[in-house]
């Protein structure tokens, strides 16, 4: 049998990631509602965590269409400044036209990759933060060394990620049946994925090595609350760029009987009429 891995790509995760971001972008807008119910309680966290308040300047990392940099602008007000940075230009449009609407004039919208962030041309800021992003860097520890030097003295990071796989079954569900039907291997130990810093030890242990000091993180439930397994499956669909990559290789009817399995696996979450997804959110915290 023949065992070999072919060696992981950086730069190609990235483009397919970009391309991935561009074209769910739309999707990704139009669940804001979903968003802001599902994780406004954890993103409120973050940022009582890294001290956001009226007046702080804050840089929003892989910010996509903008939920939480809307929640981050209107708690520092019009005397902070909020800076969204996103790889996909297509996402970002929406998080600067959001903001728009909103009456938000002190949020900014930069194309970066968050790899890239010394690039960056601004005053120090008092908090970074990144929800459900920094899981996807091939160099985490590239990243984190650049928020951390795009603060003041003193300055926090912020970062949401999900746990454990066996404490995410609305995605780890998917994600398991592709991988069987696909033929996928396991993700090695140090690739990006959504379960890469789903162990706190390992969390703590990023922050640190990128220099934070009094590195926090906390378990936070975030339950996915639908309809149905059909509407989760939908959200995935439209949504979840990664799982049609993960796809790819199936035919279509291939691909087809793989998205009926899950959602029949996903009904299992489904209790009285009503979808209830098992998630759980790690919220770190590291000072400057």
């Amino acid at each position: 049998m023949n065992t070999h891995t072919k060696p992981f790509d950086a730069e190609a995760f990235k483009r397919t990631t970009r391309a991935q971001w561009d074209e769910a972008a739309a999707a990704w807008d139009r669940w804001s509602g979903l968003l802001s119910r599902w994780l406004g309680p954890v993103t409120e966290r973050m940022l009582d965590m890294t001290g956001v308040t009226t007046g702080s300047r804050v840089l929003d990392v892989a910010a996509g269409a903008g939920e939480q940099t809307l929640v981050a602008a209107k708690r520092v007000g019009p005397t902070g400044y909020v800076l969204a940075t996103d790889l996909s230009p297509e996402i970002l449009k929406h998080a600067a036209e959001n903001a728009r609407l909103a009456g938000l004039s002190h949020v900014e919208t930069l194309v970066k990759d968050g790899e890239a962030l010394a690039q960056i041309e601004a005053d120090p800021f008092d908090a970074v933060i990144s929800r459900v992003g920094l899981i996807y860097f091939p160099d985490q520890l590239k990243a984190l060394s650049g928020m951390r030097d795009q603060l003041r003295p003193g300055g926090k990071v912020g970062a949401i990620t999900y746990a454990s796989a066996e404490a995410n079954g609305f995605f780890s569900v998917p994600v398991g049946i592709i991988r069987r039907r696909a033929a996928l291997p396991p993700p090695q130990p140090g690739q990006p994925g959504p379960f890469s810093l789903g162990d706190p030890d390992v969390l703590v242990a990023r922050l640190e090595e990128a220099g934070f000091s009094d590195v926090q993180v906390e378990r936070v439930a975030a339950p996915v609350r639908l309809t149905s397994a059909a509407e989760c499956l939908r959200f995935e669909q439209e949504s979840f760029g990664a799982l049609h990559q993960m796809l790819a290789g199936l035919s279509e009817p291939e691909q087809d009987d793989a998205w009926a399995e899950i959602e029949e696996a996903l009904a299992a979450f489904e209790t009285d009429g009503k979808f209830e997804g098992p998630c759980e959110m790690l919220v770190a915290c590291g000072t400057k």
